[in-house]
């Protein structure tokens, strides 16, 4: 058999072939599309690349990719151990080839004996700790802010930054606000998050920014002063720059966000390699959970729903504040 891509197999969940032609060709266009919207875009992108990745090694070894026999899944995933690949990264793609299965209506070689005793020896010899990036404390950032260039870039930067930290946002919410999501009041800025990685329904879910202390480390006026400069009044809240300091118009993304964070760190003299777009969320959390502030309001912020989360970096912060041994030699 054949191996399909994963468009096709999901395709094939919609409707098989006896049933489309009972149904009008428009309906079924309209179900299929439905259907590739069922998961974010990226990871839909990135169980398309995993299952690409498959294909082509099962074809380099003369295998069968779609149905896969338990034997060859268990040898795939030992050999992206070891390559190098970590945990994480393995069992996703292990999910990437199990959805294929399903999608062709065909029995996922994911729970057989030989691949869940592979993925156990995987996850004892590798060990399954992520390497986190480092938070972004409240003093560097008034540290990174005082360096920014008296620009419009800078101006840019300082709104990104200060917000990224106020609100706790993921990379990809900030790099994804409108104008149009923000709201300016008495008592600071609403911003409302349309969609996130842990709403991909978009119920959406807002987020209160308060005035700052002081001005120039202030998220509210920093924004204010971004949008007056730059002149942006509706769609993308953050736009790319040119060389020469003009607006492009096209949205920042993500990995623009992370960047201006290691550029930020490495203006204060920080190892940028140890930071990343996620370091201005887990900064705020750690920082609050510093301030003694509770649980309940840094899940408000973050928009946590489960404590756990919230509750390591409490334990980060509180490593030398709530110490056993202080005081004892």
């Amino acid at each position: 058999m054949q191996a399909r891509t994963h468009q096709e197999t999901s395709q094939a969940l919609v409707v098989s072939n006896e049933g489309a032609a009972l149904i009008p060709a428009g309906l079924v266009a309209s179900a299929r599309e439905y259907v590739k919207h069922a998961k974010a875009d990226a990871t839909r992108k990135a169980y398309a690349g995993d299952w690409q990745a498959f294909v082509a090694w099962c074809d380099s070894k003369g295998l069968e990719a779609l149905p896969a026999s338990p034997d060859t899944v268990a040898c795939y995933v030992a050999a992206l151990a070891d390559a190098g690949r970590k945990y994480a990264g393995i069992a996703r793609t292990l999910t990437g080839i199990s959805q294929a299965h399903k999608h062709a209506g065909l029995l996922s070689p994911r729970g057989a004996a030989q691949v869940q005793a592979a993925m156990q020896g995987i996850r004892r010899t590798l060990g399954v700790a992520q390497v986190q990036k480092s938070p972004i404390l409240a003093g560097e950032l008034r540290a990174m802010v005082s360096a920014m260039p008296v620009s419009l870039k800078g101006a840019r930067d300082r709104a990104l930054l200060l917000l990224g930290f106020a609100g706790a946002f993921r990379r990809s919410e900030l790099a994804g606000l409108n104008v149009s999501d923000l709201a300016f009041g008495a008592d600071g800025l609403t911003v409302t998050l349309r969609r996130s990685k842990t709403d991909q329904e978009g119920a959406g879910r807002k987020v209160g920014v308060p005035f700052g202390s002081e001005p120039t480390t202030c998220p509210v006026r920093t924004l204010k002063a971004w949008l007056e400069s730059s002149g942006v009044v509706a769609g993308a809240l953050f736009v790319g720059m040119t060389r020469h300091g003009h607006l492009t118009g096209k949205r920042l993304l993500g990995c623009d966000i992370a960047r201006v964070v290691k550029v930020a760190a490495s203006a204060i003299g920080l190892d940028a390699s140890g930071f990343s777009g996620h370091s201005l969320r887990a900064g705020l959390a750690t920082s609050a959970a510093k301030a003694g502030k509770s649980e309940r309001a840094i899940m408000n912020q973050t928009g946590h729903r489960s404590v756990t989360m919230v509750r390591r970096y409490i334990r980060d912060a509180s490593l030398f504040t709530d110490n056993a041994c202080a005081g004892l030699l």
